[in-house]
């Protein structure tokens, strides 16, 4: 095993001199699993992500690890079954970000009768989704009753409410669980990574296979060395692949989802819940998270720019409509207090019709003649098994025999432990004597950086000011931001505030209020001088600006929405 650096001068540097193996083209949750999946194999690996880690469709999802139950109704059996397996290795390879959430499936009743053909089905629902690999959580699905299910949410209708269906999956950060892959690849694989750089072309030798790509990184060209190229840019790879074919014909059909975050106080569970819509063959979750509630997702096509998609005033109002439906409390426009727009990139003929709800959510791996293997589609639960296929791809089709004895033929990924998972459980049990900040932010911590945490407490315990909220009213410290600066390849105000906490999607127009603070925290580590603390929190501002204006949405305090 090679151990390396996550930093981004040393990474910059070294795509200069070093002889790739391969070269991986995307930041996201895909294109992590792949670097750490060629790094582990022994192969010399490059990632470039032309903004952050995360910044697309991996910040954005649903924030579950699950099998995805609906996709039993389209027939998607396979499917569910490599996700649900995927789960498990994620829960072992992972447990201080995958933890096991309960779902709740509220059965609402019409005129105070339930369909025997819906009760029927559910429960064959549930028992497939048990059989196909969901009780290796440990925990099979149940029936409660009326009463039970309302301990757990006590905003749902008592005289619609029929007994229904309990079960388990699970949830992640998802911008922890890619920032914590990367750096996994980086320091314990010695993959270079890199964010801020953007590929703007592919190298071609004579024969006309790709040799390289060329990057432009702050202010400089660089041109880097590779017998492989993986395009894992998501909703972008049409764009990648006109690099290669400028003729190419786009194959991605992006799909928007949207969320929206209001105070928990307001749905008042303690465990998710997927509600119906009405009028609509679909459902949303509803998940708690800490002092708030998400709700989504929608999924609708999308044609606009793809760098950043928007909630609309529609979006919002099909979400509102839906939670409104199944509940007896009123959630409004003035409860919501972070919202986020993703694009999937699902694998689909653009010109096609059909609803985006009804595209597979399988991956599909595919080569050029010139050496570029594509990577598209797929779910977040599901990334490390879409890497291993696309690093298979690249050894078999692409490299030559000398790589091919240099690096493992299978995969190593299926039980290696990401960064920060081995000493977590010791951290958890000693939480209440760890550190004079408290059990409950040693937790916090934990349950975010892993055995890393030890190092956060370092910062917070050293500095009182560290030991501080980064943003009032939410739980993250201000030695957050340090770390994810000093330790996290953090460029921006945005990369702090957006995904290395989640401060923007749990509090929009606080953490606009606190941005000064914060681009005054962290600019001695990036030399920024006054202007450029200007100029960042006045990108942050335009950023949730643009958020709550294009839905028409109000500001809204923490303070009043939580009622504190």
């Amino acid at each position: 095993m090679t151990t390396g650096a996550f930093d981004r001068s040393e990474s910059l540097s070294s795509l200069e001199t070093t002889q790739f193996d391969v070269v991986i083209i995307g930041g996201g949750i895909t294109g992590v699993g792949c670097a750490l999946d060629a790094a582990s194999r022994g192969l010399r690996t490059a990632l470039i992500e032309r903004d952050d880690f995360s910044s697309g469709t991996s910040s954005k999802s649903s924030k579950l690890v699950h099998g995805g139950l609906r996709y039993l109704q389209q027939g998607e059996i396979r499917l569910v079954y490599e996700a649900l397996h995927e789960r498990q290795r994620l829960r072992h390879n992972a447990p201080h970000l995958v933890k096991v959430l309960p779902f709740l499936i509220p059965i609402f009743s019409s005129k105070g009768v339930v369909s025997k053909k819906l009760a029927r089905a559910m429960g064959s629902a549930m028992w497939m989704y048990d059989f196909t690999g969901g009780a290796r959580i440990g925990k099979l699905h149940k029936r409660v009753s009326k009463e039970e299910a309302l301990a757990h949410f006590p905003t749902l209708p008592a005289n619609r409410l029929m007994p229904s269906y309990l079960y388990y999956d699970a949830r992640a950060d998802d911008s922890r669980l890619c920032i914590t892959v990367a750096r996994t690849a980086a320091l314990e694989f010695g993959a270079t990574v890199v964010n801020g750089a953007a590929v703007t072309g592919l190298r071609k030798n004579a024969a006309g296979g790709v040799c390289g790509v060329t990057v432009q990184a702050d202010g400089r060209t660089i041109e880097v060395s590779a017998a492989s190229v993986v395009n894992a840019a998501g909703v972008w790879a049409d764009d990648v692949l006109s690099f290669d074919k400028p003729e190419h014909r786009r194959t991605i059909r992006p799909a928007k989802g949207i969320h929206i975050t209001v105070p928990w106080h307001k749905v008042r569970n303690d465990i998710a819940a997927v509600i119906p819509v009405p009028g609509d063959k679909r459902s949303v979750f509803v998940v708690p998270w800490g002092d708030f509630t998400f709700i989504g997702t929608t999924d609708t096509d999308y044609d606009g720019p793809v760098d950043e998609p928007q909630c609309t005033a529609e979006d919002i109002a099909y979400l509102l409509k839906a939670i409104n439906g199944s509940i007896t409390t009123e959630i409004t426009v003035d409860d919501i207090v972070g919202t986020w727009a993703g694009l999937r990139p699902l694998v689909a003929d653009p010109e096609a019709s059909g609803r985006t709800a009804d595209l597979s959510r399988r991956h599909k791996v595919s080569g050029s003649i010139s050496g570029v293997v594509t990577i598209t589609g797929g779910k977040l639960t599901t990334y490390r098994e879409m890497a291993a296929d696309t690093i298979d791809e690249i050894l078999t089709g692409v490299l030559d025999d000398d790589a091919r004895r240099r690096a493992s033929k299978r995969s190593r990924t299926k039980n290696l432990r990401l960064h920060g998972a081995e000493g977590y459980d010791e951290l958890i049990a000693a939480a209440e004597t760890t550190s004079p900040l408290g059990g409950e932010v040693v937790r916090h911590l934990a349950d975010r950086y892993g055995s890393d945490a030890r190092a956060v407490l370092t910062l917070a315990e050293s500095d009182p000011d560290l030991a501080a909220p980064l943003v009032p009213g939410l739980p993250y410290l201000r030695a957050e931001a340090v770390f994810g600066v000093r330790n996290e390849m953090a460029r921006t105000l945005d990369d702090v505030l957006s995904r290395r906490t989640r401060a923007r999607l749990l509090g929009r127009d606080d953490s606009a209020a606190a941005a000064r603070s914060v681009a005054e925290l962290i600019a001695t580590d990036l030399d920024w001088d006054a202007a450029e603390i200007d100029r960042q929190v006045a990108e942050y501002n335009r950023l949730i600006d643009e958020e709550r204006n294009v839905p028409q949405l109000p500001e809204v305090a923490l303070d009043v929405a939580l009622g504190h």
